[in-house]
């Protein structure tokens, strides 16, 4: 079983899986491959000059799988509620068990409509409908999560990256039960 399952790969979902895994989480990342990000041209990325969408992603998946992150290519299709534990259904029939669940669908809410979460209608230019969360990423599903453009943030990468560590640290400080905090030392 996995401490928490992220599904969608593209910067929102990558960098919460990134955070987790670094956390020592047992961490999933399920990815669709319909990133809206692999269509991109990132010019406005704080500490990268620039770099396509496709290149961003596959840097995102990386960097999470270095700290440990399963990343599996994979449709979700359903999140079930299985005692104290969610488990994930794909569209190829795995299955994957998790005690936490973030979801980070980019633009898509059908998943999120479909296993009963609530939804409300988006700020953003071309975005319809969002998933309604707390602050803190909590959707009102108990231990399932949302973090990037489908929980209403801006399409922005570095908002959605940012988005997803935060979600991501707020999901490890409840698992942890105190304030998770990570921070690296500059090695001289």
């Amino acid at each position: 079983m996995f401490d928490i399952a992220i599904i969608g790969a593209g910067p929102a979902g990558a960098s919460a899986a990134l955070f987790a895994a670094k956390a020592g989480k047992k961490t999933l990342l399920l990815d669709n491959d319909k990133s809206i990000t692999k269509r991109a041209w990132i010019g406005n990325h704080y500490g990268v000059p620039e770099i396509t969408g496709p290149d961003l992603v596959e840097t995102g998946k990386k960097q999470a799988a270095k700290f440990g992150a399963e990343v599996k290519q994979a449709t979700v299709t359903n999140v079930a509620k299985d005692g104290d534990k969610f488990r994930i259904e794909t569209e190829s029939g795995e299955s994957y068990e998790a005690s936490q669940v973030i979801i980070a669908t980019g633009l898509l809410t059908d998943l999120a409509e479909k296993i009963g979460l609530k939804l409300k209608d988006g700020t953003e230019p071309r975005i319809k409908t969002v998933i309604d969360v707390a602050a803190d990423g909590r959707t009102n599903i108990d231990g399932i999560w949302a973090a990037g453009t489908v929980a209403g943030v801006s399409v922005h990468t570095i908002i959605t990256a940012g988005d997803g560590a935060k979600v991501a640290i707020n999901v490890i400080s409840k698992l942890n039960g105190e304030r998770y905090v990570d921070h690296d030392v500059l090695k001289t």
